[in-house]
């Protein structure tokens, strides 16, 4: 769940629009862009690990450094949002900037991460007077059915 730095543009899964989104915050360099279409074409956050296999599937070699910085800079400018996960393991999603925000449930038996819709309204933050909110992130842990299952099996 996230309050990023709005863009002047919603994000589509086009390239146009993800090189337009990175030329208002920086430099548009291939792995930018190529990393944050990567993120708008999945419906679920993803690790470093998946998104350099993603992009080599394509056809495409990025050096797993550079996709980390890519990363790393997506989310300082708000177009991505890093996902905790266990053992510090976190996955990357691009901000959608229609409003929309969401909790993530990560199943600590499997690393499985599940976008939790609309739970906002359901969350209220009573911040003291003067505070703002800028950012707020929630990460439910526990175990997603088949885990679940398997260890009641076992």
């Amino acid at each position: 769940m996230s309050t990023s730095k709005p863009s002047p543009s919603p994000l589509s899964d086009t390239s146009g629009a993800a090189q337009h989104t990175i030329a208002a915050h920086g430099r548009v360099t291939r792995t930018r862009v190529a990393v944050l279409q990567c993120l708008l074409a999945s419906h679920q956050p993803l690790s470093h690990d998946q998104i350099v296999a993603n992009l080599a599937a394509g056809g495409a070699h990025h050096d797993r450094v550079t996709v980390y910085r890519a990363l790393d800079w997506l989310v300082e400018q708000g177009i991505a949002v890093r996902v905790p996960g266990k053992e510090r393991a976190a996955k990357f999603e691009a901000v959608r900037h229609d409003g929309h925000r969401h909790a993530h449930f990560h199943c600590d038996a499997c690393g499985r991460v599940l976008c939790l819709e609309s739970i906002e309204p359901a969350i209220a933050v009573a911040l003291p007077a003067g505070y703002r909110l800028d950012q707020a992130e929630l990460v439910l842990h526990g175990a997603c059915p088949a885990c679940n299952a398997a260890q009641a099996d076992g």
